[in-house]
This record gives C-alpha cells, sequence and structure tokens, in this order.
C-alpha cells in the first residue's frame, strides 16, 4: 500500500496532523509526518514534493495557517494529489489559511477540507488510495456504516427523551 506523506509548516499544527494520524492508523495505512516550511524550508519541503512519488507516498497532506502556501508549495513540485489543511490562527480564525489554501492557479490543484480538518483530509487521502484497494474500500464502507449507527443511537436516546 502507499503511504500518505503529512506536511506541516510548524509543529505548533500538530494538535490538527494528530486527528489525521490518528483516522490513518485507524484504517492501517502507512504515512510519515513532517515539518517543513514553504517560507522557511523551502528546499526540504521542495525536495519531499519532488522525491514522494518514488519514496512510495500515494497522496500528501499539507498543513499550514496564516499564509499557508504549504500546501500550494508542494503541490508545485509533484503531481501526487494534495490536500491542504487549513490552519486556525489567532489572527483571522483560520479564513486566511483557508482562502490561501483553496485559491490556487490553474494547472495546480489542491484538495482543500475544511479548517481543522485534518481527519477529513486523512479520510480524503484514504479514499484515493482506495481506488485501487479492494481491503481498504470495504473499511472506509464498515467506518460510514459504523458512524451512521452512532448517529441513529443518539437519536433513539433524543427521541426517547423528546417524542
Amino acid at each position: 500500500m502507499k503511504k500518505i506523506g503529512i506536511i506541516m509548516g510548524s509543529d505548533s499544527d500538530l494538535p490538527i496532523v494528530t486527528k489525521a494520524t490518528d483516522t490513518l492508523k485507524a484504517l492501517d495505512i502507512p504515512f510519515e509526518v513532517h515539518v517543513y516550511s514553504a517560507h522557511r524550508t523551502p528546499v526540504e519541503a521542495r525536495d519531499f514534493a519532488v522525491n514522494a512519488r518514488a519514496n512510495g507516498f500515494g497522496a500528501i497532506i499539507a498543513a499550514a495557517g496564516m499564509a499557508a502556501h504549504l500546501a500550494g508549495a508542494i503541490a508545485a513540485n509533484t503531481t501526487l494529489p494534495v490536500i491542504g489543511i487549513p490552519c486556525k490562527s489567532s489572527n483571522l480564525d483560520g479564513i486566511d489559511a483557508l482562502l490561501s489554501t483553496v485559491q490556487m492557479p490553474t494547472g495546480i490543484p489542491v484538495a482543500t477540507v475544511a479548517i481543522n480538518g485534518g481527519a477529513n483530509a486523512a479520510l480524503l487521502c484514504a479514499q484515493i488510495l482506495a481506488v485501487e484497494d479492494a481491503e481498504l474500500a470495504a473499511k472506509l464502507d464498515a467506518k460510514r456504516a459504523s458512524d451512521a449507527a452512532k448517529v441513529l443511537e443518539k437519536d433513539a436516546a433524543v427521541s426517547a427523551s423528546f417524542n
């Protein structure tokens, strides 16, 4: 199975990245995590992206806040799918990161999840890998069924209290 690369612009993004790593662990998807900044370590970020396919990666998650150029910088240097996680900051509550991540120029796409959406970034990577992996697709189907069952349990409890 291909592994997922997870790059964060700063270790302050680790709580968001942990949501992604926990999700990948639950699905038995291998991953690597690194801290590379689009601005402070551009050579290392570029090298990771350029070599990602040869190093066995199937997709890359890039988490960054504020200017949030990391996902775009990674995407500019690979044709692997890149999923950006805009991270909330103290300045504009993550709206700046969301806009920076989602507004990529034609030819350099970045899939973008919600602000602080680490779990969804991991699930999107899993869905990408599951296109060619029936076992992983079955795990995703089982997760969806489990998630639906949990909602229906909560519905039954609320309904019993009010109806």
